[in-house]
C-alpha cells in the first residue's frame, strides 16, 4: 500500500501562486508516475499534469505555462508549482500514483482545497 498526503493548498487571489506537495509512504520501491488531478463541485475529476519515475512531464492544456509538476524521488516528494492563478482553478487537488505496469493510477491522496477569488 501506499499512502500519499497533499499539504499547500488555501485561499489566494487571481494571479497568485501555490506550491502543493504530496508525500509518498509505505510501498515506495520501484518506479511509480504522480499524478495531479482536480475536481471542482459539480464537474468531473480531471488530470492537471503528469510526471514519471524520469521525470518526463505532461501539463493539461488548461494549465500549461502556468503550473510546474516535479518530484524529489529520494525522498518520495511530488509538486505541484501553481502561478497566475485563476478563478476556474478553483477544486479539490490530489495527488495519485501509478507503478510500472499499472492500467491506471491506484493510490490517492485525501485532498487539498485550493480556492482562488477573484
Amino acid at each position: 500500500q501506499v499512502q500519499l498526503v497533499e499539504s499547500g493548498g488555501g485561499l489566494v487571489q487571481a494571479g497568485g501562486s501555490l506550491r502543493l506537495s504530496c508525500a509518498a509512504s509505505g510501498r515506495t520501491f520501484g518506479s511509480y508516475a504522480m499524478g495531479w488531478f482536480r475536481q471542482a463541485p459539480g464537474k468531473e475529476r480531471e488530470l492537471v499534469a503528469t510526471i514519471s519515475w524520469s521525470g518526463g512531464t505532461y501539463y493539461a492544456d488548461l494549465v500549461k505555462g502556468r503550473f510546474t509538476i516535479s518530484r524529489h524521488n529520494a525522498n518520495n516528494m511530488g509538486y505541484l508549482q501553481m502561478n497566475s492563478l485563476k478563478p476556474e482553478d478553483t477544486a479539490v487537488y490530489y495527488c495519485a500514483v501509478k507503478f510500472v505496469g499499472d492500467l491506471d493510477y491506484g493510490y490517492w491522496g485525501q485532498g487539498t482545497q485550493v480556492t482562488v477569488s477573484s
